[in-house]
């Protein structure tokens, strides 16, 4: 329900900064928390027009944060209904996700900070030039493609792994001269590791990636069986992942270990799985649905991804613990069963398993995340900032699996259930439209020049 003036009496709020809940009640002015008072304390006629919801003393979190995702229109309103507001698109096209990327605050559909398609080098990981991928492998593509990205509305830049060190070095300073910040995933990477990206300037590093070859100068994912076999892959070398953490934090890196991609793929069959009513929606999604099996039927690509996920929950642990910024990504819908939203809560799980706190996972995808994006104005229930918020039925700092349990979802001042976030997914007809339209645009323009 779209209101102005909105009071949530009686509600648990969870301070992110402090770690502390405190019984209060707060005041939404277009879009805006403008006020948060004690609980304890009498309303009076506080505003005679507000809307007023008693929450009975649930438990309410920022709106989260997924800080790694692949966002497609179909799906955009189930983020929303898992409670992430805010979603970091990593590698797609700013033209194809224009009206989301658009839209208004209190819209069904995350917020979406964007870059545009990935930079990659010959002969690309995901083939030749396309609305999503192109592969440079001169100085002067190069810059020519971030100013054509920068021009396009991408909020950053994203490279990977095949891009080669000179190339990518290019990108990085034709990117600073127009103050957009580099994100890259090395996985793929034959030359670059994660410190020499660091060294360059690159920002944020997704999925812990390069730091392998940090470790182990020989492996790629393309070396051969005995370069993987001499491996201890179950047992890291603590002490080598902190040396090389620790020069990541030097050059103050955003780690996005996104743990729960590695984690379903060593699951493989048995991955995680949740039974809340938005995995029924997802389960709709004939697109999604047979991705994940194509890959799940591809057991060796998975088994080489899956293996490496002991190696990623122990670099995220080392880093956290040296004190460089880590943020919650899920890189849906990647690998098998990156379930959109959900995947999210996963990830959170996965923090905890891995030794950190409630309020720290939380942190991860909110305080944490806003941080890192320099955005001041969500990821924490302040007065002034965004009323971006998840409506609980119990208490996340006493078991981060209450992060699933949603009585209601807030977004820029906009009060939704799940059910009425669930009824905005497109139906598929209309998606194949919408994505014809957008190609046919696409093929008008200069993109598939390269």
């Amino acid at each position: 329900m779209e209101n102005a003036v909105l009071l949530l009496k009686n509600v648990n709020v969870v301070d992110v900064i402090t770690g502390k809940i405190t019984y209060s009640h707060l005041l939404i002015q277009n879009g805006y928390i403008t006020r948060i008072f004690s609980a304890h304390k009498q309303i009076g006629n506080i505003h005679k027009k507000a809307v007023i919801y008693d929450l009975k003393r649930k438990y309410v979190i920022p709106g989260l944060i997924d800080m790694h995702v692949h966002m497609k229109k179909d799906y955009a309103p189930i983020f929303t209904a898992a409670g992430v507001t805010t979603v970091r698109n990593t590698g797609g096209n700013v033209g194809e996700l224009e009206n989301l990327i658009h839209a208004n605050d209190g819209a069904p559909t995350p917020r979406v900070i964007s870059s545009d398609r990935i930079i990659d080098g010959p002969p690309g990981l995901w083939g030749e030039n396309s609305p999503w991928n192109i592969n440079v492998n001169d100085a002067q593509s190069a810059r020519a493609e971030v100013r054509r990205q920068v021009e396009a509305g991408a909020d950053f830049i994203k490279v990977y792994g095949w891009l080669s060190k000179e190339i990518m070095e290019v990108v990085v300073d034709e990117a600073k001269k127009h103050q957009r910040e580099v994100s890259c995933d090395l996985i793929h990477s034959v030359d670059v590791t994660a410190t020499d990206a660091a060294k360059m300037g690159i920002k944020w590093n997704e999925h812990a990636s390069g730091i392998l070859k940090d470790l182990f100068p020989e492996w790629t994912m393309q070396a051969n069986e005995d370069v993987w076999k001499d491996i201890d892959w179950e047992n890291p070398d603590e002490k080598k992942i902190r040396d090389v953490c620790k020069v990541l934090v030097e050059y103050n890196v955003v780690l996005c270990p996104t743990m729960v991609l590695y984690d379903q793929a060593n699951l493989m069959r048995n991955y995680w799985y949740s039974e809340e009513k938005i995995m029924d929606k997802i389960k709709e999604n004939s697109v999604l649905m047979q991705h994940w099996r194509r890959f799940i039927e591809n057991t060796s690509s998975l088994s080489i991804l899956g293996m490496q996920h002991t190696f990623n929950k122990a670099i995220t642990k080392a880093y956290f613990d040296l004190g460089g910024l880590v943020v919650a990504g899920t890189d849906t819908p990647a690998g098998i069963f990156t379930f959109p939203g959900m995947a999210l809560h996963r990830e959170l799980e996965l923090f905890v398993k891995n030794g950190l706190s409630e309020i720290d996972a939380i942190r991860t995808a909110t305080i944490n995340a806003a941080d890192a994006l320099n955005r001041q104005d969500i990821g924490v229930i302040q007065e002034g900032t965004i009323a971006d918020m998840v409506v609980l039925e119990k208490n996340p700092l006493k078991d981060i699996r209450c992060t699933k349990e949603i009585h209601s979802i807030i977004k820029g001042g906009t009060v939704y259930t799940q059910d009425e976030l669930l009824e905005k997914v497109p139906v598929e007809e209309n998606i194949k439209k919408s994505v014809e339209e957008f190609m046919n645009s696409f093929l008008d323009t200069n993109y598939k020049s390269g």
